[in-house]
């Protein structure tokens, strides 16, 4: 009987034990994008951050004056327009298409084609080519994709991010109650830009935030105070760029 104690303590640790899993590390995914471009290849490598949840994200090239050259790469959803989960209809969430104005919109006004509909954002009837989207990423993950031709020695690459559902204090969900397409992205999405001189390449470059997007994406302009934007800024951990030459 007085071992009694000494068994049910050591069966307190094997369970403790066997009950308390670490978390598996999320591999990195890897994702491929234009690959018979002739231009450099360019590679994006990207650190989630603790406020990461499926985002919505466009890579994209613009001369050094901040005119638009080309779309490297777009989450298919906004690429096509068509989404998982976006019809409700039948009273159960099945694949179907929605505008969202919103989502990206500094990179939609660049990329300035206007649908029938007047949103500057890809529709199911002119959607962006495939070789350019793919899935949405869960977690760390990395791009590679190509230049359609060889751009200028100097030029720009930029990446759009947007998390639906994140407000904080600012940006509420009554903050703009008549403006549907606000409350589909509640802190707007930010711009991470890097600049790149083909005839100097470092081995990588660090993307740096510059601005958000306008609220709900009835302009392209960019906005390049961010004291309202608190959760959004920890999307992203680490966003870096590298070049490779043809």
């Amino acid at each position: 009987m007085k071992q009694l104690p000494i068994i049910l303590l050591i069966f307190t640790i094997l369970l403790s034990c066997k009950t308390s899993k670490v978390p598996e590390q999320q591999e990195k995914e890897f994702l491929f994008a234009n690959p018979d471009g002739k231009g450099p290849e360019v590679i994006l490598d990207f650190q989630k951050g603790k406020e990461h949840n499926h985002p919505s994200f466009v890579l994209w090239a613009e001369n050094i004056n901040g005119q638009y050259i080309q779309t490297l790469f777009i989450t298919e959803s906004l690429g096509i327009g068509v989404f998982g989960h976006g019809d409700a209809s039948s009273g159960k969430w099945l694949p179907g298409e929605i505008r969202r104005p919103a989502a990206l919109p500094y990179w939609a006004h660049k990329r300035g084609i206007r649908a029938d509909d007047g949103l500057f954002i890809p529709s199911k009837n002119n959607p962006i080519p495939d070789i350019y989207t793919g899935a949405t990423p869960s977690g760390d993950f990395e791009i590679k994709t190509r230049f359609d031709n060889s751009p200028a020695e100097k030029f720009r690459i930029l990446f759009e991010i947007n998390q639906t559902w994140d407000w904080n204090e600012y940006w509420t969900n009554n903050k703009y109650p008549d403006d549907d397409e606000y409350k589909t992205s509640c802190q707007p999405s930010l711009v991470y830009m890097t600049e790149i001189d083909l005839d100097n390449l470092q081995e990588s470059y660090e993307m740096k935030v510059i601005g958000h997007s306008h609220y709900s994406g009835k302009t392209g302009e960019l906005f390049t105070d961010l004291s309202t934007i608190t959760t959004a800024l920890n999307i992203a951990e680490e966003i870096k760029i590298r070049i490779i030459q043809p």
